[in-house]
C-alpha cells in the first residue's frame, strides 16, 4: 500500500537525499564485509535452511528424517530391519488402496493441522494439504476417514463439529465442517453443513454419511460435495414390515442407496429388502445388519423355529451390498452377554478376505469361519488381514481396539488357507492395517509421542 504523505510534511532537499544515500550505502558495505569475515564467502540459502514458517514449525517427519527404525516385537511375518517410522502424528490414519497412500494429520500450531500422506511401500512423503482450523477444541484432532467411490476414485475426508463465531462475536449455529481431498493429488473441497446435535459421520460406502445415529441423515458425494438430506419419512419403509419402523437407523450408503434397519429386518432404500434375501435355514424376518464395507454387508440371523440349536446358535451372513445376495454364511454360538459393539468388517487390501471379530470369510474359496471353542468360549477377535490370508488378532479380547492395545489372553495369527490359529508371544504387537504388503503399527513411546511404523513382509516367508 502506498503511503500518503501529509501536505505539511517537508520534502527533503537534494543535499539531504545525497547524505542519506551515502549513509545507507556505507552501512550496506560494512554489513557485507562482516558477513565475509564471519563466513568466509557467500552461502546459498535454501528453503530447508530457512527457519520454519508460521504454518510449519518443524521438519516434516518421514522415513528419511528417522535415524533408526524402531525394533518392535511384531509377528514374525514382518521384517523389522526394513521399514519406516513417523512420529507425532495423529492417533488415527486412513488408507487409500487404489492410490497406495496412507494419510495422517500433523499439527502446524496450536489450533491448526494439515493432512499429510506417505507411500507405505517406501516411507517417502506424498502430498500435503493446506493448514486448516478445526471446530473441535484445540487439543483434539479432526476425524479422518477414507472413501472409496468406485472406479479407482478415492478420497480422504476430515471433519469436525462445532460453532463458528459470527462477526458480532456471538457463537453461531452448530455446523459440520468437512474437507474432502482427492487421494491421488490432494486437491481439496470444503463443505459446511448445519447440524443441530453432535453427528455420526461414516464412510463405509461410496459416499460420506452423516446421521444422528437414528433415522435422520444426509449424504455427501465426495466428487461433487453435493449434500442430500434424507428425512425419516423418505426412507422407503418396506410394506408389511412393522419392525422396520421401530428403532430405525440409517446404517450406511451403497451403490443402490441408503442401508437402513429397524428393530428387525433391513433394506436398501429403492433397492433390496432383507426378507427376500434371507440365508438358508434362517427366520426371514430376523435379520439385523452389523457393519458394512463398500461391497458387502454383514448381518446376523436367527435360525428357523424348531431348529435343534435355535436357542444356542445364530447365523452370520455376508451379503452383497448391491443386490443383498447372501454369498457366505457361518453358524456361531450366541454369546452369554452380547457386546455393545457390533463386529466391524475389515477387508484385505485386494478384497479377497474379510474379517469381523471372531468371523472370517475367504471369498475365493467360498469359506466362512467362526473362531471359537465348541462351547463358545475363547473366541478370537481379529484386527487385520493380509492378501495372503494371514489374519492377526487376540483371544478373548473385548474388541479390536482392546486387542490392538495388548488386551485378551494371547495374540494369535491365523492362516485362513488352513484356518489354524497360532499363538504368538505375549508381547507381540498386532498390525492395525495392511496395505501394499506393509503392516502398519500404532504405538506410543516413553516420551508419550505417538508413532506410526510400517514394516514390510519378509521376503523369505
Amino acid at each position: 500500500m502506498r503511503r500518503m504523505r501529509p501536505l505539511d510534511e517537508e520534502k527533503p532537499t537534494r543535499r539531504q537525499r545525497i547524505v542519506r544515500g551515502t549513509l545507507v550505502a556505507g552501512v550496506t558495505v560494512l554489513a557485507l564485509l562482516l558477513l565475509l569475515v564471519t563466513f568466509g564467502g557467500p552461502t546459498k540459502t535454501t528453503s530447508d535452511q530457512a527457519g520454519p514458517s508460521a504454518d510449519t514449525k518443524a521438519v516434516r517427519p518421514s522415513a528419511s528424517s528417522v535415524p533408526r527404525i524402531p525394533q518392535l516385537p511384531v509377528p514374525a511375518t514382518y521384517d523389522t530391519a526394513r521399514g519406516w517410522d513417523i512420529t507425532d502424528s495423529s492417533p488415527t490414519y486412513a488408507v487409500a488402496g487404489s492410490t497406495g497412500l496412507v494419510a495422517y494429520l500433523a499439527r502446524t500450531d496450536d489450533d491448526r493441522y494439515l493432512v499429510r500422506t506417505v507411500d507405505p511401500a517406501t516411507g517417502k512423503a506424498g502430498w500435503d494439504g493446506q493448514p486448516r482450523r478445526t471446530l473441535f477444541p484445540p487439543d483434539r484432532y479432526p476425524r479422518l476417514l477414507s472413501v472409496s467411490a468406485g472406479e479407482g476414485q478415492e478420497y480422504f475426508v476430515t471433519w469436525s463439529y462445532g460453532r463458528v463465531n459470527q462477526s458480532s462475536g456471538q457463537p453461531g449455529d452448530p455446523i459440520i465442517s468437512l474437507d474432502i481431498y482427492s487421494a491421488s493429488d490432494g486437491s481439496a473441497q470444503r463443505v459446511e453443513i448445519p447440524w443441530p446435535d453432535p453427528p455420526r459421520v461414516t464412510a463405509s460406502g461410496p459416499s460420506v454419511l452423516i446421521s444422528d445415529g437414528k433415522a435422520t441423515s444426509a449424504v455427501v458425494d465426495p466428487a461433487t460435495v453435493d449434500v442430500v438430506s434424507v428425512p425419516p419419512g423418505a426412507l422407503g419403509y418396506p410394506k408389511g414390515c412393522k419392525e422396520c419402523r421401530k428403532l430405525t437407523q440409517v446404517r450406511g450408503t451403497t451403490v443402490k442407496g441408503l442401508l437402513v434397519s429397524g428393530a428387525k429386518e433391513f433394506w436398501v432404500r429403492g433397492g433390496w429388502y432383507s426378507r427376500k434375501v434371507a440365508p438358508k435355514d434362517t427366520d426371514a424376518a430376523s435379520g439385523v445388519p452389523a457393519s458394512m464395507t463398500g461391497s458387502y454387508v454383514l448381518a446376523s440371523w436367527q435360525l428357523k423355529k424348531g431348529a435343534k440349536d435355535v436357542g444356542t446358535h445364530e447365523v452370520w451372513a455376508l451379503h452383497e451390498a448391491a443386490t443383498g445376495k447372501a454369498v457366505l454364511q457361518v453358524r456361531c454360538r450366541k454369546p452369554a452377554i452380547r457386546s455393545a459393539d457390533d463386529p466391524q468388517l475389515v477387508t484385505s487390501p485386494q478384497g479377497g478376505y474379510l474379517i469381523a471379530g471372531r468371523l472370517a470369510f475367504d471369498l475365493s474359496e467360498k469359506r466362512a469361519y467362526c473362531f471359537e471353542e465348541e462351547d463358545g468360549t475363547r473366541p478370537l477377535v481379529l484386527t487385520t488381514v493380509a492378501d495372503d490370508g494371514s489374519a492377526y488378532g487376540a483371544r478373548s479380547a473385548r474388541n479390536p481396539a482392546d486387542a490392538l492395545a495388548g488386551g485378551g489372553s494371547a495374540p494369535v495369527m491365523v492362516d485362513l488357507t488352513t484356518a489354524v490359529p497360532e499363538t504368538m508371544a505375549l508381547n507381540t504387537r498386532l498390525p492395525s492395517t495392511e496395505i501394499a504388503g506393509i503392516g502398519l503399527f500404532r504405538w506410543t513411546d516413553g516420551k508419550d509421542r505417538s508413532h506410526l511404523t510400517g514394516y514390510p513382509h519378509r521376503d523369505d516367508r
